[in-house]
């Protein structure tokens, strides 16, 4: 603890929003890894299910697996095609679309923050890096090399190091993050397409055989 505190305060001012950024990190990656966590582990079998009974024809069922996992996108976009009543081809794709493109926030959700945050950091300990130069040249007098001066030298260089160190540190960790949730996103997005795909497919070949009935 006490080192942490000695870490904190040689990094200088600019430590206070490396430390505002890491705590807020944290927390976003513990909301985004509970989000994710759901949807990987539940999301695939889940669509799964409901095609298994789509393409027995059987709606009802498949409906209602989808309102018990109504808190997964892909039981949203899927229930917004299925709910319809004798939509047309292009109603039911129009449909799933038009949810999943309301998805995407969700799913997305502090990307952006995340974005920010890995950009910004490096620059506070940039600016760490430059006051801290700034403390040591301000205490070098070239005259007079005494203890007091050594410190102040000592100091501001201790200042600079210790600022651009967790100023990358924060980035870095932030950015092994962020692109972790990007792939998890990617991944999922395709899935979902794939099974709404497949869902077109199999209401396009139902709705011609009606038309020729």
């Amino acid at each position: 603890m006490n080192s942490a505190i000695e870490i904190l305060r040689a990094g200088g001012i600019v430590m206070i929003p490396l430390l505002l950024f890491s705590i807020t990190a944290i927390g976003l990656i513990i909301e985004r890894s509970r989000y994710w966590s759901r949807i990987i582990k539940r999301q695939p079998k889940m669509m799964q299910r409901v095609l298994m009974l789509y393409q027995e024809n059987n709606v009802a069922e498949a409906i209602g697996v989808l309102k018990k996992n109504i808190d997964l996108p892909a039981a949203r976009i899927l229930l917004s095609a299925l709910s319809l009543d004798r939509p047309t081809p292009e109603q039911f794709s129009l449909a799933m679309k038009a949810e999943a493109q309301a998805e995407v926030p969700g799913m997305k959700r502090f990307t952006n923050l995340f974005d920010m945050i890995v950009g910004l950091s490096p620059l506070f300990g940039l600016l760490g890096t430059v006051t801290g130069l700034i403390v040591s040249f301000s205490s070098l007098n070239i005259g007079n090399v005494g203890g007091s001066q050594t410190a102040g030298v000592t100091g501001g260089i201790s200042e600079a190091l210790v600022s651009t160190a967790s100023g990358l540190i924060v980035a870095i960790f932030n950015l092994f993050a962020v692109s972790i949730f990007r792939g998890f996103f990617t991944r999922q997005t395709a899935l979902i397409e794939e099974y709404a795909n497949r869902f077109e497919l199999i209401y396009d070949r139902r709705y011609e055989n009606r038309r020729v009935s």
